[in-house]
Parts: structure tokens; sequence; C-alpha cells
């Protein structure tokens, strides 16, 4: 019998960025594929995107719906909770051979604990890396040390994860699936885009995202509030916003964007707008800001600007088209016209990102089967001493 895969997702991005990954495990037709869909995909205020998982003609196996109607830090521990119960049942009735898992958010963490405690192995993307500002930061690393498998996107991040205790034979630096995206996936042009968008690209425009920074308090409004500010004082700059995650205070971001966009005629937001118009989007635009993982390993394979606003992903192996800014308007507004000058632009015309060189899943589905197919894999860890 095939051994069975469980891919537990429960955000527009992460999908985007285990696509390539599911699409490897289906064309080996090795394994018995289980999708999860958990967390935002679930809910309408964030755009039931598990319905582009099926558009994409793939087969969902449970939905396990874990977010409370507000996006309080309280709502966010009960959500973990009622996560891990209904993982636990998930696995208990299916008894998946292995969970994979990517990235650093509460629902995944639930997930990985109930996984865990059933003795099911998981592979874990992206350990080792840091995000100084977000609870996503102690969710990623205990979300490691749960797991049998670790990808990681850089040989620094890799080497994070072995000092961790995690022995070096299990440990695979890949590169990361959203720069794979970028290099494999056809890419809209520039007026089809406008078109299923409904909005005029041919001015200059930036791409904008910005989550809460979960780590501190009561920041997140005052921090977009100077964030919009910067927008009104620069010139020549349409924005495409795609709204927050639901951390705590991401719901109050998403109003304050709404509100914006309908005062103004320059901009436009968007729940989900999908990889493909979302890196085409991406492709196209003068630059990214704000605080999404996004801006820091997939613009710079377009070798575009990215301003990254405040603490949220700070501890990120950055390319210098990465300009790092406090969320303060005055410094913003200087940032976007360093990321505008040509001097910057020149020095950043050949650069190569640090995230790998876009064959991300092939790896990732090898060491899988590899570890499956010959079973390898051993739950009783040792810890691995980097000091001998």
């Amino acid at each position: 019998m095939k051994k069975s895969i469980c891919i537990v997702t429960g955000t527009r991005a992460e999908y985007g960025l285990l696509s390539p990954i599911i699409k490897q495990l289906i064309a080996t037709n090795s394994f018995e594929l289980k999708i999860v869909v958990t967390g935002m995909h679930l809910a309408e205020d964030f755009g039931l995107t598990y319905k582009e998982i099926e558009a994409d003609g793939i087969s969902i196996d449970a939905k396990i719906d874990v977010l409370q109607s507000d996006d309080s830090n309280k709502a966010m521990s009960k959500a973990i909770g009622i996560g891990v119960i209904g993982f636990a049942e998930y696995f208990d009735k299916t008894q998946p051979d292995m969970v994979v898992v990517l990235g650093d958010r509460f629902e995944i963490f639930a997930a990985a604990i109930a996984a865990a405690v059933a003795c099911i192995p998981i592979a874990h993307l992206y350990g080792g890396e840091t995000t100084e500002g977000a609870v996503d930061e102690f969710f990623r690393h205990s979300i490691t040390k749960m797991s049998y498998l670790h990808f990681t996107s850089t040989e620094q991040y890799r080497q994070r994860v072995i000092n961790m205790g995690e022995a070096p034979d299990r440990v695979f630096n890949v590169g990361a699936t959203g720069v794979e995206n970028i290099l494999s996936m056809h890419l809209m042009a520039k007026d089809e885009l406008a078109r299923s968008i409904e909005f005029d690209l041919n001015s200059p425009y930036a791409l904008v995202t910005f989550h809460p920074v979960t780590l501190e308090k009561n920041t997140a409004t005052k921090q977009f509030d100077d964030l919009l500010s910067a927008f009104d004082e620069t010139n020549g700059l349409n924005y495409i916003f795609t709204k927050a995650n639901a951390d705590a205070n991401g719901r109050a971001i998403n109003k304050k964007i709404d509100a914006y966009c309908e005062e103004k005629g320059n901009a436009i937001a968007f729940t989900s707008m999908g990889a493909l118009r979302y890196l085409s989007a991406m492709k196209y635009c003068e630059m990214v800001i704000g605080n999404s993982s996004s801006g820091i390993m997939e613009t710079p394979s377009f070798k575009k600007p990215t301003i990254n606003i405040g603490d949220r992903q700070k501890g990120r192996i950055c390319a210098k088209s990465v300009i790092s800014c406090e969320p303060e308007k005055h410094v913003i507004i200087n940032s976007i016209d360093k990321a505008r000058s040509q001097q910057f632009l020149q020095e950043i015309a050949n650069q190569i990102s640090p995230y790998g060189d876009g064959k991300t899943s092939e790896k990732i589905v090898a060491v899988i089967k590899d570890f499956l197919d010959n079973d390898k894999i051993n739950l009783k860890k040792s810890f691995y001493d980097v000091r001998g």
C-alpha cells in the first residue's frame, strides 16, 4: 500500500508556498495525499480561500475550523486549543505516515502538537528563521523540536536548526518554494493582470501587505496609520493592498485598508489575490511595502526594492534590495524615496536571491520518499550536541 502524507495549510500565502510540493507529490504517484485546510481558509472574512485549492483541482480531505470571531490574543489561544482537539481527532481517524507543515502560525502549531503526540513524524518547512517581532518566532522553534525532517531555505538557517539539537542528517537546505514559484510559474501579462484585478497598472504602483507585530501591544493601528500618512505624502504611486492575516489586531488593520481604498482613487485591496495574481503584481510593481515575509523571500528574485517596516521580520536574512526601516511616517517616506532612486535601483540590478535555485519541491519530495520508502524514521531522536 502507498504511504500516506497529510499536508496542512491554514492561509492563502502558505498554500501558495506548499503548492509546488503538492504538485510534485501528485506527479510522483508514490503516495496517498491528504490535504487538510484550517485557519483563514475557512473564514469568510478572509475570502474562504479553500475554494482556491479546489479550483486548482486538489481534493480536500478535511476542514478543521479553528478561528474565533475576534482577533484578540485570547482568541488566538482558544483557536490553538480547538485546533489541537480537531487535529487529534483527524489524525486518530486517518493515521497518516507523515504530516507536512510550513511555517510558524498558531494553527500550524496546533496541528504539530496533535501529530507529535500521536507519534506521527512531521516534516517542517522553514525552521531556523527568526521573526523577532511576532509570536511566530516561538511557534516556529517549537514546531522544529516536534519535527523529524527539516527543510530550511538557507544554509545559515540549517545550522540554526542543528544548533537546536536536530541531527544534521535530518536537516536539509533546499531553498524557498517562493523562489521556485517565481522561476517556474507562467506569470500574467501586465494588461491581463490589469483586467483581472480591474485596476490601472499603467502608473507606478506599490504592492502593500502589513501584518500586526504580535509581540508588541497596541502598536498595530498606530503603525499602520503612519504608513497610510506616508502614502498621502508620496506623489506618483498607486497602491495594491493585500489584507492582513488573522493575527491579533489583523481585522483592525483590514478595516483601515477598506476605509482608505474607499476614500482614495489610487488604491485597491484584496483579501486574497491568489499566488498567480500576487506574483504577477509583484513582477510589475515599483516596490513592495510592509512587513510580509514575501517581501524578504520572493521580491528579491524580481530585483525589486522591498521596504520592510518595523520588527515583524527582524532577524531574517535579507538581500540588499531590502530597506528595513522604523514604522514612522517620515522614515517610511525617506525609504520610499531611496527605493525609487536610480542609484539604489542600479545597486540591486544584478543581485542574486539568497533563497535557492528554484528546485525546492523536487529536493523535498526526494528526501521524504527516501525516508518513508526505506523506513529510516526513528522518532526516538537523540539530541545532537554541536560541541561534540
